[in-house]
């Protein structure tokens, strides 16, 4: 029985001519395309015995990583949840790869997960997604990137990397130098930081967001999304400001279905982060932009 997850076309993002060409695609061929379907809601699990740990391992069973956990003493990890970005210890950039040594074709469209985490969302889509491209995952936190990298060995999939990166500091340095187009960037459920003293330290800040306008290629795609609605509201607020740049998908396709406030209605990943799937589970919102590029910086 194929799952729910396989059964969906993955349909997030719509190239334009150039991304198409670099794809080995062309304007006339017809690209799949269904509305969004909407994320597992967090009614399903009435039971109050039901555990996120246990949802996470259920919403991707088909990675198979349990029987690798003991395969290695990075398996379980304890870190801090959240680290202060501004600390001397992540000021210094990261060096970029040798693109060619770390994927096979390094022309493809990459993908990039701002704050990956344990990296089982982007393994996720590496492993399941139809479409031809690289995913890169930037984690402030090593432990994570250190068990990420050994499950994509042991998995054997090779169109995904993960880096420890502190993204304010390093992101241009990295995505400038990928040799191909950069044709989604995700940002999603990102520290929260809530003491006012502290707002400098989340992670969608304007040099980031400049970064994104002018590495990203025409027609590529950013989503964000938060359980916070302050923080989702102020990664809003800050996208929303390149009105010269970038349109909110639902301009463009009519597919993208909003709520009145204009948040997605729907998650148009085609699974659901872990977070997301706590927060849902302790009944929260999760707020959603995606915003497509659809003008050059002049």
């Amino acid at each position: 029985m194929v799952s729910l997850h396989r059964a969906m076309v993955f349909s997030f993002w719509k190239p334009n001519a150039y991304c198409m060409t670099s794809m080995g695609l062309h304007v006339r061929d017809k690209w799949p395309h269904v509305i969004p379907k909407c994320s597992v809601s967090s009614t399903s699990y009435s039971s109050v015995s039901t555990r996120s740990p246990d949802l996470v391992e259920r919403e991707y069973a088909d990675l198979q990583l349990k029987p690798l956990y003991a395969a290695s003493d990075i398996g379980h990890v304890r870190i801090r949840q959240h680290v202060n970005p501004l600390s001397s210890s992540f000021s210094v950039p990261v060096q970029p790869p040798d693109w060619k040594e770390i994927f096979k074709d390094c022309t493809l469209p990459l993908l990039v997960d701002i704050g990956c985490g344990s990296g089982r969302f982007l393994i996720w889509l590496a492993k399941n997604s139809p479409l031809h491209r690289n995913y890169l995952g930037l984690e402030i936190r090593q432990k994570l990137v250190t068990r990420s990298q050994f499950w994509v060995k042991e998995l054997g999939i090779q169109n995904i990397y993960f880096m420890f990166a502190n993204v304010n500091v390093s992101f241009e340095q990295l995505v400038s130098t990928y040799p191909g187009p950069l044709s989604f960037v995700s940002i999603l459920c990102p520290d929260p930081h809530f003491k006012r003293r502290n707002h400098k330290r989340r992670v969608v800040q304007k040099p980031l967001v400049d970064s994104i306008s002018k590495n990203l290629c025409l027609g590529g795609q950013v989503l964000i999304q938060s359980d916070v609605h302050e923080v989702a509201l102020d990664m809003r607020n800050t996208f929303d400001a390149y009105t010269d740049v970038f349109e909110h998908v639902d301009r463009i396709d009519p597919s993208f279905s909003c709520d009145s406030e204009g948040w997605l209605k729907c998650n148009p990943m085609g699974i659901r982060t872990e977070r997301e799937i706590h927060a849902e589970l302790e009944g929260a919102i999760i707020y959603r932009r995606m915003y497509q590029k659809t003008k050059h910086l002049v």
